[in-house]
């Protein structure tokens, strides 16, 4: 069973940067897409990006456009969010994701098609 672990999150100022990284275990995720999620208190889950299981083809959230840059390491069982340009409305829990029956990434702008979360990871931006 694969299990998704995030680290990278923390406290940063609005207008700096932080790196989120997504580890896979338990099975391979290298031919799937990877992607990531977050969810502010009392609102549903929502996409952020996605990336294609060879790391070709990238879908991002209006909201992530310009200011954050989804990767996948070598191995293709890691995933990274780079956020530039944070800002206090960034705020929230993030979650690694991953749809383990799709190579392409357009499907995972959907929480139906994710397989597995991983537990989250809090990004706070201060004004």
């Amino acid at each position: 069973q694969v299990q998704l672990e995030e680290t990278g999150g923390g406290l940063v100022q609005a207008g700096g940067s932080l790196r989120l990284s997504c580890a896979a275990s338990g099975g391979t995720v290298k031919n799937y897409a990877l992607g990531w999620f977050r969810q502010a208190p009392g609102k549903e889950r929502e996409f952020v990006a996605a990336i294609s299981g060879g790391g070709g083809s990238t879908y991002y959230a209006d909201s992530a456009k310009g200011r954050f840059t989804i990767s996948r390491g070598n191995a293709k069982n890691t995933v990274y969010l780079q956020m530039n340009s944070l800002k206090p409305e960034d705020t929230t829990v993030y979650y690694c994701a991953a749809d383990l029956t799709s190579i392409g990434a357009a499907n995972l702008r959907s929480r139906d098609r994710v397989d597995a979360w991983g537990q989250g990871t809090l990004v706070t931006v201060s004004s």
